[in-house]
């Protein structure tokens, strides 16, 4: 479990606010972030239910992606509960050297999944 999920989360609300239209909220006793309407595109998790992970969660585009990405690695994916049946996949941040590279680009890439076509068309990201 990671000792720092403060640092992380703090890394997560950097990435999700920087994007058009993101507003953050509680969901289900966690950071949720979301577009209008309510559009969740990640959410963090520390010791969801002791669970031991921390992890930002992020949508997919189905069951195949979410397949292909733990397949692919699972030391850094894996199917959260409750919201991996709705497509939904976790990125553990709890390892050492995580590459905030590439959680901030599935960040964007669930950002995406959600956002008005305005934001979009304006150049979204």
């Amino acid at each position: 479990m990671n000792p720092d999920h403060d640092g992380d989360l703090e890394r997560l609300r950097a990435i999700a606010l920087a994007l058009p239209g993101a507003e953050e909220r509680e969901s289900h006793g966690a950071p949720g972030f979301h577009i209008e309407d309510g559009k969740f595109f990640a959410y963090f998790r520390h010791d969801h239910h002791g669970d031991g992970e921390t992890a930002v969660l992020v949508k997919t585009t189905g069951a195949d992606e979410m397949a292909t990405l733990i397949d692919a690695d699972p030391a850094l994916y894996f199917k959260p509960a409750y919201l991996g049946p709705s497509g939904w996949i976790a990125i553990r941040t709890d390892a050492p050297g995580s590459d905030w590279d590439h959680i901030g680009d599935r960040i964007a890439q669930s950002w995406e999944m959600v956002a008005p076509r305005r934001y979009l068309e304006a150049g979204g990201r």
